[in-house]
């Protein structure tokens, strides 16, 4: 596998395509050979422009590396339990973007998500939990309750919702760091699904 073009060299639809690609190697069973040479590591050492930051959920189970076949310097990773945003995630992601000219922002829930299982609990149960366990998954309850008079499945409906909740912050509710790459087509903020069962990934929330 060679290297993806540096972040900024990338529109965000090519950056993207990059990613659908890397999943349906992923899908097919391919091995990719993932950039870790000597040489590799010299060049990241004097720098790096990764393509994507990937904002997703601590879960062991989603490793954005494998899921899309990508090497060293390629996505740049913001990982918590409920793949939500808060100041340190978004300035994270503003750090991406305005530093590194990353022109796309993917943020991604999961298929059985334990954090939005537990959001839904205090919702339906009015569970509690110990620790600092239930000030983290606090901010996931707003998309619980938008989902909760949706057909289908809570857990399902909640975590597509938490994502959309996420990407909507994202596009226009921050910093013009975000705001004015988007307004001039150099970044996009994209929400995705990944199904632990089957190993794809659904990016069902596009910019319109």
């Amino acid at each position: 596998m060679r290297a993806a073009p540096a972040g900024e060299d990338l529109t965000p639809r090519q950056a993207l395509d990059l990613l659908v690609e890397g999943n349906a190697a992923f899908l097919r069973g391919e091995q990719t050979s993932v950039l870790t040479s000597a040489q590799r590591r010299l060049e990241l050492a004097r720098g790096q422009q990764p393509f994507a930051a990937y904002v997703t959920c601590s879960d062991s189970r989603v490793p954005p590396e494998l899921l899309f076949g990508r090497g060293l310097g390629e996505l740049f990773i913001i990982r918590n339990a409920g793949n939500t945003v808060d100041t340190v995630a978004l300035g994270s992601i503003e750090y991406a973007v305005a530093v590194l000219k990353t022109p796309l922002v993917v943020v991604m829930g999961h298929e059985s998500c334990g954090a939005v299982k537990a959001a839904t609990e205090v919702v339906t149960d009015n569970a509690t939990f110990p620790g600092s366990i239930g000030p983290m998954v606090e901010p996931i309850i707003p998309a619980v309750l938008q989902a909760r008079g949706d057909a289908g499945n809570l857990l399902d409906n909640s975590i597509r919702a938490n994502v959309r909740r996420v990407v909507r912050q994202l596009r226009e509710q921050t910093d013009p760091l975000l705001l004015e790459p988007q307004q001039v087509g150099k970044l996009w903020v994209v929400g995705a699904y990944y199904s632990l069962e089957t190993g794809a990934v659904d990016f069902f929330d596009l910019p319109g």
